[in-house]
């Protein structure tokens, strides 16, 4: 029978040095895991890399800091190949990688929509394609996407958009790698409290996005916390396995399909 625990398994998290993507590693490193391989975009990311290496060390558990603009397919295949080289063939692929952008359509530009696709959706699809050459059997891929999918709003078209094909690239993935035992899922937060979100709102929508979920007024912070959404990731990782082909909305009823 497949083990399907974190103990023991390697790992491998684009956008694995800060916020949600640096506490997913430590969680997981927590929880047992052998070795963990934590990506992280540029020099700028450099230190957040280092201090969440060092917990992830300090817990224990092996692990690599490699730096890559994955906006390539080439460079997505030297992140995997250079992860392997360090710390072997991973069990759980998890991306979190993602870039925000409000604003009218009639004012984006071709480049800022060329960046938003190519943040958004090809690194999803070419970070899924590898993962699925990469893993071990009975392995599981996770992809950060939006609770945006499941609204009728303006102003996020560049963002939600190019997220939403990471939908279909996570049922395709996981009929193609299931007769490997691979999952594959997609789980899509709400707006989450983290320095992300702030630059890309005005004082009105933050106040809006604070009390707009269900469960708004039982959160610290009003809106999606990140450590609310690791116990998802790491179930979605482990033991939630059954569940595949599925884009699962996390947001304390911000929305819903």
């Amino acid at each position: 029978m497949a083990d399907h625990q974190i103990k023991g398994k390697t790992v491998i998290i684009a956008g694995g040095a800060k916020n949600l993507g640096g506490l997913i590693a430590k969680d997981l490193a927590a929880h047992g895991a052998k070795a963990i391989a934590i990506h992280y975009n540029s020099s700028s990311s450099k230190a957040d890399a280092d201090d969440t290496l060092a917990v992830v060390k300090a817990a224990g558990t092996e692990g690599v800091a490699l730096q890559a603009d994955l906006t390539t397919a080439g460079a997505m295949e030297k992140l995997f190949a250079d992860s392997i080289a360090a710390i072997g063939k991973p069990d759980i692929a998890i991306n979190t990688v993602g870039k925000v952008l409000k604003k009218p359509m009639v004012d984006i530009s071709e480049a800022e929509y060329d960046e938003m696709s190519a943040v958004n959706a090809k690194t999803a699809f070419f970070f899924i394609k590898e993962a699925g050459k990469a893993l071990n059997d009975n392995g599981k891929i996770c992809t950060l996407v939006t609770s945006l999918l499941g609204a009728y709003t303006p102003f996020y078209a560049s963002y939600a958009g190019t997220k939403a094909p990471v939908e279909h690239f996570t049922r395709a993935a996981s009929k193609e790698f299931g007769d490997r035992g691979i999952s594959v899922t997609a789980i899509g937060p709400g707006p989450m409290d983290t320095p992300f979100f702030y630059p890309a709102e005005g004082a009105d929508a933050v106040a809006y996005h604070k009390t707009a979920a269900a469960l708004s007024p039982f959160s610290k912070v009003g809106l999606t916390d990140i450590e609310d959404i690791v116990p998802w990731i790491r179930f979605l990782v482990s033991d939630g396995w059954w569940m595949t082909g599925q884009t699962i909305l996390v947001n304390g009823g911000y929305t819903t399909k």
